[in-house]
């Protein structure tokens, strides 16, 4: 259930460059050749249409940037610590959307769907410790307990004691994240709940064999081009537009082995995976908030999920035809599911009264 930075003024690098498998050769930092590019123009008298100009490997997974999708980016520094989360903004109106990527991923995994969300309300995408651009002290503890405390200083140093109505929007190890800080119920403010294709009963399951998938997944990218295509075509992402966004951001550059490889060193925080997904399902049912669980498929419901959907406990959604990443694989349909639930709720720029947590003075 666990989901995988480089500079985001990097080249693309040269379609010439050794293939992923020898990894640890120099890698070319020359932009593509793109004179061999088919650029007939017909004759005004022919009745041959105009060929379309071939498309290069490297123009087709060229990176994108996150100016297209969010508004502005920032860094949010935690008092009295060296902690610097990254962030990404969208938006100027309405309850704040705030959203946890999953392990290994980034804010960017939501870039696509933010920008079309962020016509109706306000996105605000993190960058978890050790993910992205964040830089903390200790990038491997990404414990449960940690990563809560991360999310809720962040909020309270970006909005202070009178944050806007906030919906939490997490995906994956994110969700869990999401269920555990409104569980805290230290969030004033909290409006709402969306949780993205994570559940208890197979999270937990899936944990033994994760270290094997971590293990032997393609570790190392000659280009930023080669690790879009890869993610792709690998079937880890189903979308590339969101791929050639998000994947750049979860790479970093190597020199001693003159590659690319991931930031997020999620195959050394294999003590904190229980953590991040036991009790999941009974917090998630208990929390008063509304609340939406998202799911790629009806296979991944456990029993507690499965009574609690049938009390009318939440409300849930099965996405068909996309893969883990869902914000990713089909951004506007998820971008119109998160923008339902605020309208079918309610939520404004200054909330609803939830019963069980403390409203804040109007």
């Amino acid at each position: 259930m666990m989901d995988s930075s480089a500079p985001s003024n990097l080249a693309p690098l040269s379609e010439e460059s050794p293939p992923a498998e020898t990894s640890a050769r120099d890698c070319s930092n020359n932009p593509p050749d793109h004179n061999n590019i088919n650029d007939e123009v017909p004759s005004a008298f022919s009745s041959v249409p105009a060929r379309p100009p071939i498309q290069t490997s490297s123009q087709k997974y060229a990176p994108l940037d996150w100016s297209g999708y969010f508004d502005r980016e920032d860094d949010v520094s935690i008092p009295g610590s060296n902690d610097v989360f990254h962030v990404y903004l969208a938006g100027t109106q309405g309850p704040v959307i705030f959203c946890l990527h999953g392990g290994g991923y980034t804010g960017l995994s939501f870039a696509l769907s933010a920008s079309k969300i962020k016509e109706k309300v306000r996105v605000v995408a993190m960058d978890f410790r050790g993910h992205g651009k964040s830089s903390t002290e200790n990038e491997l503890d990404l414990s449960i307990e940690t990563l809560c405390s991360d999310v809720l200083a962040v909020l309270k140093t970006m909005y202070g004691d009178s944050p806007p109505a906030i919906v939490l929007v997490g995906h994956s190890m994110g969700g869990s994240v999401a269920v555990h800080v409104a569980a805290r119920k230290q969030l004033p403010t909290l409006c709402g709940l969306v949780v993205v294709d994570v559940v208890e009963g197979t999270a937990m399951a899936s944990l033994i064999h994760m270290q094997k998938i971590l293990t032997n997944r393609m570790q190392h990218f000659p280009t930023i081009e080669k690790a879009i295509e890869w993610s792709v075509k690998g079937g880890s992402l189903r979308n590339i537009e969101s791929a050639r966004v998000s994947i750049p951001s979860t790479l970093i550059y190597d020199d001693s082995k003159r590659c690319y490889t991931y930031t997020a060193k999620l195959e050394e925080t294999e003590q904190h995976w229980r953590g991040w997904y036991e009790g999941l399902s009974e917090k998630f049912l208990s929390s008063p908030v509304p609340k939406l669980l998202l799911l790629a498929g009806t296979d991944r419901l456990d029993r507690a999920l499965t009574i609690g959907q049938m009390q009318g406990k939440f409300q849930m959604v099965v996405v068909r035809h996309t893969g883990h990443a869902i914000q990713e694989d089909v951004p506007d349909e998820f971008a119109d599911f998160i923008l339902n639930f605020v309208s079918r709720n309610r939520i404004g720029p200054r909330g609803i009264e939830i019963p069980g947590i403390k409203s804040w003075r109007s």
